[in-house]
């Protein structure tokens, strides 16, 4: 994950000396840079979460989606349509379907 060089405390915090002429021009371009790096950082750093993201919502639909068109929806299910609907939710789940300890 990335560590950014400054923090806003950092950023509001800084006091730049001056010279003759107002700032020192060196020290704004170099702190100027750090906040850049930063900008940066942050910006790669949410590309990689939003796909991240999508990946992670494109895999949570699938065991849904393959269970729902699987299943027919059922008026009154009995205790076996019950039974099997559970244990198919397991597979999706846990990729098993759930054992006791003997």
């Amino acid at each position: 994950m990335y560590k950014p060089l400054l923090t806003a405390d950092d950023i509001y915090k800084k006091e730049f000396k001056t010279g003759l002429r107002g700032y020192v021009i060196e020290e704004v371009d170099g702190y100027l840079d750090q906040v850049i790096k930063d900008y940066e950082g942050f910006e790669r750093e949410i590309e990689r979460l939003k796909k991240e993201l999508e990946a992670a919502k494109a895999t949570a639909r699938k065991p849904e989606e393959r269970i729902v068109e699987t299943e027919a929806p059922v008026s009154n299910p009995s205790n076996y349509d019950m039974l099997r609907r559970i244990s198919n939710l397991e597979k999706a789940v846990f990729g098993r379907p759930h054992q006791e300890n003997q």
